[in-house]
């Protein structure tokens, strides 16, 4: 029987470990949090608010490149006046909570994956760790990205879409401000998790649940997914679907590259 390795930990220090690192992560959303909510006028006013308004930056680049393109019908687009309304007596409280939480997560996650690597490397073997490097920036990184494509293309071309959109002149569109910061909160947090594709295909290679020749294989039905999604979530003009789906594209075709890598390293190690 092989000895027992005293520098192995039991079940219940791995729990004890986990626990220490959940804490800090909690205290790090905490303390964004924190930051988030005393900077309320300019989480809401100089943030929230801002895709709804047509000087917006977004807008005006559009403006601008259709203009250089030629294209003035198609990238100019028109932002209505929409007229926010709270329904509830403490419904901008629980509102200003909610931003506050879901910024405090976007700014602290960093420093939550960082802490879950902390926990996780002890376990790995020595090639797995070289094999992880940068895998915290770059797990950050592609969060972020993916939370500014949200913020600053998905969202305001479906506040514009949406704003716009009517089935008959006689219904006007008084909205409920927690519907509006709902969907905004969702297209970031979505593509920021939608951004860690590249991530997610590494790990699945790194299993063997995901190879290169699957991915190939089931390009096209990729495409067409993407494609769909796309055209849900943007306006009905080809440009955009086109500006949404080419980020996505992208990743997937940086997922290919990366689970080539991964299985020709696996290859390598096995003959």
């Amino acid at each position: 029987m092989a000895a027992t390795d005293p520098n192995e930990m039991s079940f219940l220090e791995h729990l004890e470990q986990l626990r220490r690192h959940i804490i800090r992560s909690l205290v790090a959303v905490l303390l964004a949090m924190l930051l988030a909510f005393f900077a309320k006028a300019y989480l809401f006013d100089g943030v929230l608010m801002a895709p709804k308004n047509q000087n917006f930056i977004t807008y005006r680049a559009f403006c601008f490149l259709s203009h250089a393109l030629g294209f003035q019908e198609n990238l100019c687009l028109q932002m209505p006046p929409i007229q926010l309304i709270n329904t509830s007596m403490a419904g901008q409280f629980t509102m200003h909570l909610w931003v506050s939480f879901v910024a405090g997560v976007v700014l602290a996650f960093p420093y939550c994956v960082w802490e879950l690597w902390r926990f996780v490397r002890p376990a790995l073997y020595e090639n797995e760790r070289q094999g992880a490097r940068g895998l915290v920036f770059w797990v950050s990184v592609l969060f972020v990205l993916g939370a500014l494509f949200g913020y600053f293309v998905l969202t305001p071309l479906s506040v514009n879409f949406l704003g716009n959109y009517s089935v008959s002149g006689e219904i006007g569109n008084f909205i409920d401000v927690r519907s509006y910061i709902s969907l905004i909160t969702m297209l970031v947090l979505s593509c920021g998790l939608l951004f860690e594709l590249p991530v997610a295909i590494y790990f699945l290679s790194r299993i063997g649940l995901v190879t290169p020749q699957f991915l190939r294989r089931y390009r096209r039905h990729a495409i067409v997914l993407n494609l769909l999604l796309s055209a849900i979530i943007t306006p009905p003009d080809l440009v955009s679907q086109i500006i949404v789906a080419l980020p996505v594209a992208l990743l997937y075709e940086v997922g290919i590259w990366i689970s080539a890598r991964v299985h020709k390293k696996y290859l390598r190690a096995h003959l």
